[in-house]
């Protein structure tokens, strides 16, 4: 359910079919059974990532297995999605092979260690350190303009291509679909349905959301958070002393898509007042099932949308997100335009990417190795 392993598995999806050739290179993720994938999957050594379960990092250089099967491929150009190990492995083949290196930047990772290193030194050195990873690329990507000023912040001087995430999700579906979807959760059709899928961490800030919904618990509303995290049994507490446990649900992990595509077309609303993100592919889900969200005016991946039209947009602030609950939940009509606009000016099929990736691998290779193009 994480959002840049969905990028991955859609860009490796569609370009299998599209082009062919394509191998994923990944941590080993215990019990993942690859086996119904049309791409090829190579996974090496890995280790639980320190304060952040469930994810995994990677030691590839200690995995003869793996090191045996890599060297064996010849590639004609390489993506990385992280800055780290698989990054880094990424970019030794890319230099190894003298082929492109292209490096998509998904996360606002300083404030990922700044979280859980005290003292701002060691952090900047590894800031430091991921800067020099992606001025080593031939281009980097990010997902929406706003984001270039994040990188930029790092330190990064070069130049930054937007690539926008696409989704999976797309589609037409019948109205009937989502009146079942909300019997399906016991969803009563004057109850406002709430929702967030995500990490279940604090940088989300999901406090906001909770202690907001305790301003208005005379409003007849159902909240479901969806996802796992090092802040779940406190948000649990939270939600308890707040007095808001027959009200909200906590779903857990939930990595079955059909599933999570009924609980976005259950919702009214989708609250993502996250400062940590740099898009949220969620947002995009939500709205291809024609389920606005509500953003923070200020945060990097509250770019994608447009107040009143795409989205709602809000201070940081309780009150305003309570303002802002209060009104549409007295004007569906509003939610229901908002959301039909949004479904078809923020969201894009991983087809649709995967195509215009392909192009600009394509360009990249002609401009740097004058290689006959791909597909």
């Amino acid at each position: 359910m994480d959002g840049v392993a969905i990028c991955v598995e859609n860009y490796a999806r569609w370009m299998q079919e599209k082009v062919g050739g394509v191998c994923v290179v990944t941590p080993r993720n215990p019990g993942a059974d690859y086996s119904d994938k049309k791409y090829e999957v190579l996974d090496y050594l890995s280790v639980k990532v320190p304060f952040r379960a469930p994810y995994v990092t990677g030691i590839s250089e200690m995995d003869p297995v793996f090191l045996r099967k890599i060297l064996r491929r010849r590639f004609r150009i390489v993506h990385a999605h992280s800055p780290f190990m698989a990054g880094m492995t990424a970019a030794r083949i890319a230099r190894n092979q003298k082929i492109p290196l292209v490096a998509t930047f998904h996360s606002k990772y300083r404030d990922d260690f700044s979280r859980v290193i005290p003292g701002t030194v060691l952090v900047d050195t590894i800031i430091s350190e991921i800067v020099r990873f992606y001025e080593q690329a031939d281009e980097v990507w990010v997902p929406q303009e706003s984001v270039k000023d994040v990188l930029y912040s790092y330190g990064y001087k070069g130049n930054i291509e937007v690539m926008m995430n696409g989704c999976d999700l797309v589609g037409d579906y019948p109205e009937t679909f989502f009146t079942e979807a909300r019997k399906e959760f016991g969803i009563a059709p004057e109850e406002f349905s709430l929702l967030f899928v995500g990490q279940h961490i604090w940088e989300k800030n999901v406090r906001l959301t909770i202690e907001t919904l305790a301003r208005i618990k005379d409003l007849p509303f159902r909240m479901f958070f969806i996802g796992t995290g090092y802040a779940e049994k406190e948000m649990k507490a939270l939600v308890s002393e707040l007095g808001l446990d027959g009200k909200v649900t906590f779903v857990g992990r939930l990595t079955d898509r059909e599933k999570l595509t009924r609980h976005y077309a259950a919702a009214d609303l989708f609250l993502f007042p996250s400062l940590y993100d740099t898009d949220g592919l969620v947002v995009r889900e939500a709205a291809a099932l024609h389920t606005p969200s509500i953003m923070l005016r200020d945060a990097s991946a509250s770019g994608m949308l447009r107040d009143g039209e795409t989205g709602f947009l809000i201070e940081n602030t309780a009150e305003d997100f309570e303002a802002a609950l209060r009104s549409l939940y007295a004007d569906r009509e509003r939610i229901a335009r908002v959301g039909e606009a949004a479904s078809h000016r923020i969201v894009r099929s991983w087809e649709d990417i995967a195509g215009e990736a392909i192009d600009r691998y394509n360009a990249i290779i002609a401009r740097r190795t004058q290689i006959r193009k791909i597909g």
